[in-house]
Order: structure tokens, then C-alpha cells, then sequence
């Protein structure tokens, strides 16, 4: 089959954009990046820009808010939204929505307490069974939407209001199941051992290093196109500060008696949450399977003439998103040592779209990356952690995060129609 190049899908933002950067000196990358800001291609920056001055404003306003015991809280805090936001983000590249996606957290981590509780699984069995039941309600939200060509709106909608009936079934009304299992629990109030943490920290910073060096090395070798090589080192550098620098403030001692009690370590969440950030990462950037699910995003139609199974793409996202929903909920149940009816079906699910959007996922799809949860996911987090700091009434919560979402669609909407007119 002969397929016209213009009917070609385009690669969108993220996905394997460092292999059509072009070679050159430190000054032509920086002169390439300056140019895809002008042209509308922000990506994260609006969302860490707006994290560096939340930072500021709220250690400005309260002294606890920079301390190593208030960064620990916002890390496991934030973790439940960031995994959410990442299994958003693959249906999200479509072009397509999932309302259901908080609520089929709730209902997977439901499955998880009664297979501890009544049935005395194992917490590693009972953790496939949760997230197992997540990837079943994706499998059918996908072929819902993919094979009879029901809006994912609709389809989701009518999962969000069904999927909320389970754990009213399984607990009952004003019921809970406590997930106090020594290990699941201990994601949120455990840490990792301070030295099992620097050498995890080390292996991650000369991994990156020792992959970056290597793609460069091999890219000179075929005579590809490539970073240069100063950007590489940069990059290696900026990495290791960041790693680093967070290993080193949260293997202090952070307790608030510290005479009496000790707290140091990462919390167990953060190894969870980054590992799900560099596998998902690695799928969207380095795989067939990502080059796919950007080019059904930018163009599905196009994308079906070139050869790329439209259907089962569609139906991978789904399954993704909310097998990525079941482990949110189980963190989310983690933090919270239970289980209720109302599990998943607060402001999770905003929350998460809106970390999605902030941290530089288009609406539109096509455009997004896994980081991009993550970075939002702190933002979302930052918000209530200040406020609740400064004592603040709960609807000054709703109207700031609210503002923020606000303001980082606009954002998304004047990029692309920036991009539209470049004709990027």
C-alpha cells in the first residue's frame, strides 16, 4: 500500500524529539529551544515556573514550609495524584477523556483490602488482583469506545457513575476497610533505609549518565543527528543536582522531636512514583508502541492510512489509565490507612486532570509526556500543603487550584493556536 507522505502522522512534543533535534553547538540548541517557545511548544515550563514561585510565596509567608519534614509530606502527598495523572496522560494524547478513572482507583483498592482482609492474600497478590481489576474496567471502557464508537465522555461518565457502587456494595454506607497491611501501608509512612537511599540515588545518576554518553557516542558513530555533546553533560549534571540534592535533604533527621525519635529516609512512595515515571517514560519515547499512540494523537485518521492499528491503540490507553488508576488508589489508600465508599469519587480525578494539563499535556492530544504528570501532580499538591500551612478556609484551596487549571488550559489553547499559525 502506497501512502502520500503529506497523510503521514506528525510526532508530536516529547515523544522522540531529542532524534530530530539537530547537531550543532551549545548556542544552536539553545537558539532551537528559544524558537519552539516562540512558536508556542512551552511544555513544562509555565508548570515549573509556576512550582519555583509557589515555593517562594508560601516560604515566605510560613517558616515550616521549606523544612525537610513538610517536603516528605508533600512527596507522599503528591504521589497518588502523580501516578493518576500518568495513566491520564495516555488517553489524554488521544484526544479522548476519562471521568471514571478516580472512582476505578477506589473500587480496585477495594478488591485489594478484601482479599487482605476476608481472604488473607498475600499484599503482593492482592495488589495484582487490584490492579488486575483496573485493567479489566479499561479493557471494556476501550473496547466501548474503540469498536462501537460511543465518545469516551459518554462511556466513562456512565463508568464513573456505576463503578462507585462497588465499594458501596462490598463496604456499605458509612462502612470503611482498614489497609493496614505492614507493606502497602508503609508506602506512606516508611521510609527507605538512609544508605539502601544514597546508593539508589548513585545507580540512578550514573545510569542516566552512562545512557546519555552511550546514545550520544552511538549517534556520532552513524552519523545521526544529536544533541551536543555539552547539552548531554548538562543535562547529566542538572539530573544529579536534582537527585541528589532531594537524597540529601530527606536522609536528615526530620522528626519534630528529634531528641526523642528519628524520621529520615525517602518515603517508600518516591521509588514507586519514579519508577513508574522511567518505565512510562521509556514507553512513550523509546518504543514502536509510543511512536504509534503520539501519531494516532496527532492525526488518527492519517495514522490509520500509514498502518497503525487505531483500535488497539485506543484500547492499550484505556487499559493503561486505569490500571495506573488502581495503583493511585491503592497510595491513595496507603496515605489513609482505609478504604471507603467514597474512595476515588472526591476531586481526585479533577485533581489529576488538572496536574495533567498544568504540567503541559494538551487537551487536544498529540502533545504530552509522562514527566509532565509528575510536575503537575507537585503543583496540585503544593497548593493545599501552603494553604493548610497558613490556616487558610478550604474554598481558598478550590478557588486557587481552580485559577491554576484555568490559567494552564489558556495556556495549553494560546500555545496551540500559536503553533497552528507557525505551522508546527
Amino acid at each position: 500500500m502506497t501512502v502520500d507522505s503529506d497523510s503521514m502522522p506528525t510526532l508530536a512534543d516529547g515523544e522522540f524529539q531529542a532524534d530530530t533535534q539537530q547537531s550543532g553547538s551549545l548556542g544552536d540548541a539553545v537558539s532551537a529551544y528559544l524558537n519552539r517557545l516562540r512558536g508556542g511548544d512551552m511544555g513544562s515550563l509555565p508548570a515549573i515556573l509556576g512550582l519555583v514561585v509557589l515555593f517562594v510565596v508560601f516560604s515566605s509567608l510560613h517558616d515550616n514550609f521549606l523544612t525537610t519534614y513538610n517536603m516528605a509530606n508533600l512527596v507522599i502527598q503528591s504521589a497518588s495524584i502523580c501516578v493518576l495523572a500518568m495513566g491520564l496522560i495516555f488517553v489524554l494524547l488521544l484526544g479522548e477523556i476519562d471521568l471514571s478513572a478516580g472512582v476505578a482507583g477506589g473500587a480496585s483498592a477495594t478488591i485489594t483490602a478484601l482479599m487482605l482482609l476476608d481472604y488473607d492474600w498475600t499484599w503482593w497478590m492482592a495488589t495484582l488482583a487490584g490492579i488486575a481489576v483496573g485493567a479489566v474496567i479499561g479493557l471494556a471502557i476501550g473496547l466501548l469506545v474503540s469498536l462501537l464508537g460511543i465518545p469516551s465522555f459518554v462511556v466513562t461518565l456512565a463508568f464513573f457513575l456505576a463503578l462507585q457502587a462497588v465499594p458501596l456494595k462490598l463496604i456499605g454506607s458509612g462502612g470503611s476497610l482498614r489497609f493496614n497491611n505492614e507493606v502497602l501501608r508503609g508506602l506512606s509512612i516508611k521510609n527507605v533505609p538512609v544508605t539502601a537511599g544514597w546508593i539508589a540515588a548513585v545507580v540512578i545518576v550514573l545510569g542516566f549518565a552512562a545512557l546519555s554518553l552511550l546514545r550520544y557516542r552511538s549517534q556520532v558513530a552513524k552519523g545521526l543527528v544529536h544533541q551536543p555533546l555539552s547539552l548531554v553533560i548538562i543535562k547529566i549534571v542538572a539530573m544529579a543536582v536534582v537527585i541528589l540534592g532531594i537524597t540529601a535533604l530527606l536522609s536528615q533527621n526530620r522528626a519534630p522531636n528529634p531528641e526523642i525519635f528519628t524520621i529520615e529516609g525517602i518515603p517508600w512512595v518516591a521509588p514507586v512514583v519514579i519508577v513508574l515515571l522511567l518505565w512510562w517514560t521509556f514507553v512513550l519515547t523509546r518504543t514502536r508502541f509510543g511512536r504509534h499512540l503520539y501519531a494516532v494523537g496527532g492525526n488518527a485518521e492519517a495514522a490509520r492510512r500509514a498502518g497503525i492499528n487505531v483500535t488497539g491503540m485506543k484500547v492499550a490507553a484505556f487499559v493503561i489509565c486505569s490500571s495506573m488508576a488502581a495503583i493511585s488508589g491503592l497510595l491513595a489508600a496507603s496515605y489513609t490507612g482505609k478504604v471507603s465508599p467514597g474512595s476515588g469519587g472526591g476531586n481526585e480525578l479533577l485533581y489529576a486532570v488538572g496536574a495533567a494539563v498544568i504540567g503541559g499535556t494538551s487537551l487536544f492530544g498529540g502533545r504530552g509526556r509522562a514527566i509532565n504528570g509528575v510536575i503537575g501532580g507537585l503543583v496540585i499538591a503544593t497548593i493545599p500543603n501552603g494553604l493548610g500551612l497558613l490556616n487558610q478556609a478550604s474554598y481558598i484551596n478550590f478557588l486557587v487550584t481552580g485559577g491554576v487549571l484555568l490559567l494552564a488550559a489558556s495556556v495549553d489553547a494560546i500555545s496551540r493556536r500559536r503553533r497552528t499559525s507557525s505551522g508546527v
